[in-house]
């Protein structure tokens, strides 16, 4: 136990007891709930872990296909860069951003879609059709690659700073704040106990005065009596007494 013998102040009763009991409850319970989230945050994690090595190594043979494409149709109808520049008019493939709820944490979530018609479909016809048909779809296929991977690692560095933030709650909640709270709730305890003790030790002291008091009034009575001086003797064991006048010399 990290926490040791480090204690809340607190005045010790019974009142403080209760609160101190339902506060070491609502911390138990907080580290349940966040354990959990931990554990689903951390297999959500591994699962995007996996998909981006996945994705990483099929991005590799994708942008392999694609570069060997681009030389290909090079060389088949010279250099077209000028064709598509001209084209150019607005990007086709575009990108949405959703959002996706893991125990409480939004993840961002990228998709891709194609958006108008394709300017380049007669680029090619005389010369190099095929390559560059087959140029574009490699392309496409890497740029479908790209946003999924770029969702992934966005998902990856998001969950995994929440994942450090949650892991630092629970273990301030296990080794810190529940360590502390039991150490109050057994000083209180203790505290209780010497107090119950106290008072026992102190009515024990009480009931041996009055005894005693009541000793000498049944003697101060009968010594009375044989002296013919049946007088009323004060009760000095009266219930009304401070219990404090006991206690004096």
């Amino acid at each position: 136990m990290s926490g040791g013998k480090d204690k809340i102040p607190v005045f010790p009763s019974r009142m403080a007891l209760t609160i101190m009991k339902a506060r070491l409850k609502g911390a138990q319970k907080g580290h349940s709930l966040l354990k959990k989230k931990a554990d689903a945050l951390t297999l959500r994690f591994r699962l995007i872990l996996g998909k981006i090595i996945e994705t990483k190594t099929l991005m590799g043979e994708v942008m392999k296909q694609a570069s060997l494409s681009l030389a290909e149709a090079k060389f088949a109808t010279g250099d077209f860069n000028h064709i598509v520049l001209q084209n150019v008019t607005k990007a086709q493939t575009k990108v949405r951003n959703k959002r996706d709820n893991v125990a409480g944490v939004i993840l961002p979530i990228f998709e891709h879609y194609t958006d108008g018609t394709d300017t380049y479909e007669l680029t090619g016809l005389s010369k190099g059709g095929q390559q560059i048909n087959r140029l574009k779809k490699n392309y496409a296929k890497a740029v479908e690659l790209l946003v999924e991977l770029a969702s992934l690692q966005t998902s990856f560095i998001t969950l995994d700073e929440v994942i450090k933030i949650t892991n630092r709650r629970v273990n301030a909640i296990e080794h810190v704040i529940i360590p502390r709270i039991e150490n109050t709730i057994s000083h209180i305890i203790t505290e209780l106990d010497e107090q119950e003790r106290e008072e026992f030790y102190r009515l024990k002291k009480i009931q041996g005065k009055k005894k005693i008091m009541r000793a000498k009034a049944e003697a101060e009575k009968q010594k009375r009596a044989l002296e013919g001086q049946d007088d009323d003797v004060p009760n000095l064991i009266d219930d009304d007494v401070d219990e404090d006048l006991l206690f004096e010399s």
